[in-house]
């Protein structure tokens, strides 16, 4: 059983900078892949990010590739989404997962743990 809490959320002017942060409860934080996926208002849960448990394998979603990065802790069972130039359409409701498995699914789906959820607006 992983448990997972999300921070670092807020209001940031289009062009700022997030970082969000996701601490996992349980003892088997390494061995699980994590990603972050968003949802906006009136919009599907889409995939983010995602990676391996030793960090060594890293996916984005395309809109995000150059702007997002994706990074763990497992000193400290801690999982990061730092982002960089956001645009309002990145505003949404940013959700952690974890599942554990080797590869770095894309698909909520293939996610077994999920976190509340942290808003992150974008203003313009």
């Amino acid at each position: 059983q992983v448990q997972l809490v999300e921070s670092g959320g807020g209001l940031v002017q289009a062009g700022g900078s997030l970082r969000l942060s996701c601490a996992a409860s349980g003892r088997t934080f390494s061995r699980n892949t994590m990603g972050w996926f968003r949802q906006a208002p009136g919009k599907e849960r889409q995939f983010v990010a995602g990676i391996s448990w030793g960090g060594g394998s890293r996916y984005y979603a395309d809109s995000m590739k150059g702007r997002f990065t994706i990074s763990r802790d497992n000193a400290k069972n801690t999982v990061y989404l730092q982002m960089n130039s956001l645009k309002p359409e990145d505003t949404a409701v940013y959700y952690c997962a974890a599942t554990p498995t080797l590869r770095v699914p894309t698909t909520i789906r293939q996610y077994d743990y999920w976190g509340q959820g942290t808003q992150v607006t974008v203003s313009s």
